[in-house]
């Protein structure tokens, strides 16, 4: 009778684990800018594998981030806040819950160059 309810423990957080690993459905992995509540004027860089997040903040300091456990399709828990952050459906912006606020970088155009 353990053995039954041992396999069923087993089974039922294996599930709990991939629904909250594969419904993060947006990659954010990318090059952001702080535009709030910023500590610095660096920019900001995600890195993601799989459901795992790597940071690295606008004043240069690493955390390591995932789903958050109760909203994993709209949330991220970073472990150097503390807490939470949500993103747009189409990753393009992160709002923590202390107010920063990342927005995907785009580098302004080069300059094309005359001729003559």
């Amino acid at each position: 009778m353990a053995v039954r309810y041992l396999s069923l423990t087993v089974g039922l957080i294996g599930m709990l684990i991939g629904g909250s690993a594969s419904a993060q459905s947006v990659s954010l992995t990318g090059t952001y800018q702080c535009v709030q509540k910023c500590r610095d004027d660096m920019l900001a860089y995600v890195t993601q594998n799989g459901p795992t997040l790597n940071l690295l903040t606008e004043a240069g300091v690493p955390s390591r981030a995932w789903p958050d456990w109760f909203a994993p399709a709209t949330r991220i828990w970073v472990d150097i806040y503390d807490s939470g952050a949500v993103y747009t459906p189409d990753g393009v912006t992160i709002q923590f819950d202390n107010g920063t606020i990342w927005q995907r970088y785009t580098p302004p155009p080069v300059p094309l160059r005359r001729r003559g």
